[in-house]
């Protein structure tokens, strides 16, 4: 069942929430803040992917490159992810209770975000930048679990997350266009074409670039952050290496493991640079 949901890419995620956590605790949290706010992101991305797949089986049955998944394949039916659903609602509330009172009262708004821009790429080609701002909500939440308060500044981190996670799910969609105009869904690639898909994911990779490098000033980091930010800005370039307008035959796991190392890359820089402070 957790591979329905991918529940690996959660991995992919949590450095940067748990970047937002050390720059709002100015270091390491405690213990308590650091397994609530675990518990919290992993149960609230399992709510998010497993109500996707439901709200996407159709499409995905009807997509060659997604018919062999869970639900469309018969392998899952709607009834078990919708218990685990249930299940990780109950959690990730539990989870916003232990933080505070501010991430509990936020903690519907989070779950109705993730439970409704699956439905955005029926109506609108900014889907591929909702979905960036679904992502986005961890590091923003991590802030909040630690202080019970919000600023500027996780929301520049947020910001990053955000174009990021755009630029990647842009690219990723590319090979999906034909499709796309098909069933009358949208993306940006249907809608601007492949190549300027491409050029609007470099500027997004630019902003995220952007935005944590003046994350590193706004905080007084030390040169372990900026390091960081470097090796990531690098990973995204090399990310563009991979594919092309013209070549999206090397959509393969090279390419889905540069998220994991750019969210770790940002995360090792700012925890050593708090270290070290």
């Amino acid at each position: 069942m957790l591979g329905a949901i991918n529940f690996q890419e959660s991995l992919y995620a949590l450095p940067f929430a748990y970047t937002g956590m050390l720059l709002a605790a100015g270091g390491p949290p405690t213990w308590r803040q650091f397994v609530w706010i675990t518990v919290a992101m992993v149960s609230a991305r399992t709510v998010g992917m497993a109500a996707n797949r439901v709200i996407d089986r159709h499409i995905d049955a009807s997509n060659p490159r997604n018919a062999g998944r869970h639900l469309p394949s018969g392998r899952l039916r709607v009834a078990d992810l919708g218990a685990l659903i249930a299940v990780s609602l109950v959690v990730f509330f539990i989870a916003a209770w232990q933080l505070n009172t501010l991430a509990l009262a936020l903690a519907p708004v989070a779950l109705a975000y993730l439970v409704f821009y699956p439905y955005t790429k029926r109506f609108t080609w900014a889907a591929n930048l909702l979905l960036g701002w679904a992502l986005a909500i961890a590091p923003s939440a991590a802030w909040i679990g630690v202080t019970g308060s919000y600023g500027w500044q996780p929301f520049v981190l947020s910001l990053a997350v955000a174009t990021w996670a755009g630029s990647f799910d842009i690219l990723y969609h590319t090979q999906d266009r034909d499709f796309y105009q098909q069933a009358n869904l949208h993306s940006v690639a249907r809608r601007f074409g492949v190549v300027s898909a491409f050029r609007l994911a470099r500027a997004l990779d630019v902003v995220a670039v952007a935005c944590v490098l003046s994350l590193g000033f706004w905080f007084g980091l030390g040169w372990p952050y900026f390091a960081g930010c470097i090796i990531a800005a690098a990973l995204l370039v090399y990310k563009h290496t991979l594919v092309s307008p013209h070549d999206l035959s090397r959509f393969g796991m090279a390419f889905f493991r540069i998220n994991a190392y750019v969210s770790t890359s940002v995360f090792a820089g700012t925890l050593i640079a708090l270290l070290l402070q």
